[in-house]
């Protein structure tokens, strides 16, 4: 097969090659029988891009093996049948190449294709060549900048050589050639040639010195890119160059000399504004300001500090000023930056001012020096005594003016005031206790005012300690009491005091036995248990007493006391429920027993009494006084056997108790001697009492009841006894009826 190229005159010679790169389909049963030499290389055949004679011949090729019919050629591969499709085409009886397209080299700079031979019958002739076609670049692309601005920083004063940023442009075009050989240079730069770029790498630096940010702060430079070495196509791009600040400039006050006034006692108020200038960056460190007050304060009156937005120096108060005391002042101030100045960087002369101020006089509201005012009275002082003279200044010295004292508080109305002297006295008695004392303190207000338009005031604080006098004698508590008249048997009483004063004039407290009665002294001790308390005990035994109060109350027509009065007991003495007081017309009549003990009444007979009176139609409770502290009535033999006293068990079998708790055991207990006689009895039932009290076993529930021996010669006869209690059946209640409505249901009840 052999080629011809009429474009290209300078074709270099055939040359052998071997090796099939491929074949149609219908080459392939061929080659498996014979092996076809390849005796030709086809070269490259080159074409440049944007060819505008089109279709445009580019090769034609020949096989050596013609055969009588005829050769037919074809050739495959991108461009053909492959895409881009229509690129390429041959003519299949004479074996010229076409080109059929405008080509681009940016898009494809090369094509590969497969030339074939075949007889007419597709008989491979020759085995497949290679085909490849070069589109050569033309400089059809500019140069491209990667952005249109660049943007670099650098600060100010920096040195020549100082590299800032670095610009970069690409180019389409091939960059084996000078179509992508590229140079950078700057157009424009305004405000003198202060940088300049490398042309290769595009890097832009300083070019000499005085770069001032104060003078420039910014730089924007007109960059190109040509290809072709420079002498080519070309494109441009803009560079901004941002100058940074540094402390080059020190802050100078605007003028020398400030002039402020303000009022006096105006704490922390704004004074003035002291103005400075500074040229470097408004904002930054390089520009804040820092002010000192150098000379003129040497109380610390005033203070000075940066206003950040606008850089001045505000002049406040730190310390109340007095007109007064000093109406002028002439402060040195001075300013700096609050970052130190670059090396080099020349101080202003105008960093330092002075400020004059004058303080203005105002009306000042008076003054207690003392506040609170502490003083102290006797308790129960008389009225118009003089507590103290309580009284403001004016700091207003140089005006004249009257101050007046009113009382603004004064709860308990104890106080009166001069309203000119400011002496203050009391009205009332100042008595302690008082619910408007604290702690003994009473608490009163004072104001002060002057007579100036608009008048001003102050207020006082005035405690008055109210001093405690022994002026109350100590109480028994109780004031009356029972005892066991005999040594050792519980004859003590504990008695107590209180005392209305305060400390130190009251507790602790010393009991005594009356001194005009040394006597007593041969009966009766008192043993101090406390700071309150002492214990009052028999020494020797002592006789009963039995004591009556009467209460007299108003007399209705019945001969009865009015509706709404009741007879009154004495302090620690009862009756119980089953025993009766005795009402009659007009008095009640209240028997107390003096007795060494109370007696509990079981809850179970009180209930079973309970219905019993719940039988009648009406609530007989308001008729009788119920009293649980004093035994010895008939319903107390359900409590205990009282036939044991009269007919004692045998001894090591102690009587059963009925109050004791179900299934709980009475632990045998020291056999007693029993009675011998009525008169014996007391002796008796006091040592039952002392063994029920000695016994661990009784539960904390159990009560012993005390019976005792109340006597003869009662007027009104016993509504119960011990000895009567065998022949209680016996026993006539019809005279209850004779004593008014309220004993008949209980004749009623008790009687046949």
């Amino acid at each position: 097969m052999q080629t011809h190229n009429s474009f290209l005159p300078n074709v270099p010679p055939l040359q052998d090659a071997s090796a099939a790169l491929g074949s149609p389909p219908g080459w392939q049963h061929h080659e498996g029988s014979r092996r076809v030499k390849r005796a030709w290389v086809i070269p490259p055949i080159s074409i440049s891009e944007n060819h505008k004679r089109i279709p445009h011949l580019l090769v034609q090729i020949k096989s050596d093996k013609q055969q009588p019919g005829g050769v037919i050629y074809s050739i495959k591969g991108p461009g053909v049948d492959e895409e881009p499709l229509g690129i390429f085409s041959i003519d299949k009886f004479s074996g010229k190449v076409f080109l059929n397209a405008t080509l681009d080299r940016e898009q494809n700079d090369r094509f590969r294709l497969k030339a074939f031979a075949l007889d007419l019958g597709g008989t491979t002739l020759e085995d497949p060549t290679d085909l490849e076609i070069i589109v050569v670049d033309q400089n059809d692309n500019r140069p491209l900048f990667r952005r249109d601005v660049f943007t670099g920083r650098v600060v100010e004063g920096a040195a020549p050589g100082t590299c800032v940023l670095t610009v970069e442009a690409t180019d389409a075009d091939d960059p084996e050639t000078d179509n992508a050989a590229l140079r950078y240079s700057i157009l424009q730069q305004g405000h003198g040639d202060m940088f300049r770029i490398n042309a290769s790498t595009g890097e832009i630096c300083t070019a000499r010195d005085g770069l001032d940010r104060e003078a420039v702060g910014v730089y924007n430079l007109t960059l190109q890119a040509a290809d072709m070495s420079g002498d080519g196509l070309t494109t441009t791009a803009t560079a901004v160059i941002y100058l940074e600040d540094v402390n080059d400039n020190a802050p100078e006050f605007t003028k020398e000399e400030f002039s402020m006034e303000v009022e006096e006692q105006a704490a922390g108020a704004e004074v003035g504004r002291v103005l400075v200038h500074d040229k470097d960056l408004a904002g930054s460190p390089n520009w804040a300001a820092k002010f000192t007050i150098l000379e003129g304060d040497p109380e610390g009156a005033f203070a000075i500090h940066t206003d950040p937005h606008t850089n001045d120096g505000v002049l406040s108060v730190a310390k109340p000023l007095d007109h007064e005391v000093r109406d002028r002042f002439q402060l040195t101030v001075s300013v700096q930056n609050q970052r130190p100045l670059e090396a080099g960087a020349a101080s202003s002369p105008r960093a330092v001012a002075t400020v004059r101020v004058r303080v203005r006089d105002v009306n000042e509201a008076p003054v207690f020096r003392e506040n609170p005012r502490r003083v102290s009275v006797l308790e129960g002082t008389p009225p118009g005594t003089a507590v103290t003279t309580y009284t403001a200044s004016d700091p207003d010295t140089r005006r004249l003016q009257t101050l007046t004292y009113a009382l603004l508080y004064d709860p308990a109305g104890w106080l009166q005031l001069d309203p000119r002297s400011g002496t203050v006295r009391t009205q009332r008695e100042l008595r302690d206790p008082s619910a408007f004392l604290q702690g003994g303190w009473y608490i009163a207000l004072l104001l002060a005012r002057d007579d100036a338009d608009p008048p001003l005031s102050a207020t006082g604080t005035l405690s008055i300690e109210i001093v405690e006098v022994n002026d109350h004698a100590p109480q028994l508590q109780p004031p009356s009491g029972a005892v066991c008249g005999r040594p050792g048997r519980g004859g003590t009483l504990l008695l107590g005091a209180s005392d209305r004063d305060r400390p130190p004039h009251g507790a602790p407290f010393h009991f005594q036995l009356s001194p005009q009665h040394p006597q007593l002294a041969r009966n009766w001790s008192v043993t101090r248990f406390n700071v309150t308390h002492a214990v009052l005990a028999v020494l020797a035994e002592l006789p009963q007493q039995q004591l009556l109060n009467v209460s007299v109350c108003p007399c209705g027509r019945d001969g009865l006391c009015e509706d709404g009065v009741l007879a009154a007991a004495s302090a620690g003495v009862g009756v119980a429920l089953e025993a009766l007081v005795v009402i009659v017309g007009s008095a009640v009549l209240l028997l107390m027993l003096a007795l060494l003990g109370a007696a509990q009444v079981r809850s179970r007979r009180r209930a079973q009494r309970r219905g019993l009176l719940q039988r009648w139609g009406d609530d007989v409770r308001d008729n009788v006084l119920n009293y649980d502290e004093q035994g010895g009535g008939e319903e107390d033999q359900d409590a205990y056997d009282l036939t044991q006293l009269r007919h004692p068990p045998p001894r090591g079998r102690p009587p059963l108790r009925r109050d004791a708790p179900l299934r709980s055991a009475t632990p045998p207990g020291p056999s007693r001697r029993p009675p011998r006689g009525p008169s014996d009895i007391e002796d008796f039932i006091n040592e039952g009492l002392e063994a029920a009290d000695s016994d661990p076993s009784v539960p904390p529930y159990d009560t012993a009841l005390i019976y005792d021996y109340e006597g003869s010669g009662s007027a009104g006869s016993a509504l119960s006894s011990i000895v009567s209690s065998l022949t209680d059946g016996d026993q006539d209640y019809d005279y209850l009826r004779e004593w008014g409505p309220r004993f008949r249901r209980l004749a009623d009840l008790y009687g046949p």
